[in-house]
């Protein structure tokens, strides 16, 4: 049975604004996010089944939000103005220059639903096995994911 994306929008509408808002820390972009993650909804109806829904839901606006931030981070000056105010308000540019890098080298080379992974975990404090569940992978190749990514975390603090 398609999924009933009008009942989902009233339903689990402040589910995912929270969500995105947590994510993004803006409210405008977070409701630009939520909207989006409806239209991905709506657009996929069809093939979506109507189980989970919050699950559901909630996977799609972290993973929303996470492109959202990856985009940002690529093309800064695409940027909305309160990015910038944001970035200016910094008073320590070397230790954000820094915490980047370090965000860039750890996440090289690994596969995307890494930093899902993490954020999951690590930020929305989920047990591993929600992880497991939410990202259609085992407990066990979570634990592996988070523990490669401490491994790597730990050799680039030494290499600093």
């Amino acid at each position: 049975m398609p999924v009933d994306s009008t009942s989902y929008y009233a339903n689990y509408g402040p589910m995912v604004l929270r969500r995105c808002r947590k994510l993004l820390g803006d409210d405008h972009a977070a409701r630009d996010a939520m909207h989006d993650v409806f239209v991905q909804v709506l657009s996929r109806a069809d093939a979506l089944v109507d189980q989970a829904p919050s699950s559901l839901l909630f996977r799609i606006a972290t993973n929303v939000c996470l492109n959202r931030l990856r985009s940002r981070r690529r093309r800064p000056e695409d940027g909305a103005p309160e990015l910038l105010e944001e970035i200016a308000a910094h008073t320590d540019p070397e230790a954000q220059n820094a915490a980047r890098s370090t965000l860039a080298a750890l996440f090289r080379q690994e596969p995307d639903n890494t930093a899902l992974i993490a954020v999951l975990h690590l930020h929305d404090k989920m047990t591993l096995e929600e992880v497991a569940a939410e990202v259609g992978m085992s407990v066990s190749g979570v634990r592996k994911r988070l523990d490669k990514l401490r491994t790597k975390l730990r050799h680039l603090e030494v290499r600093s």
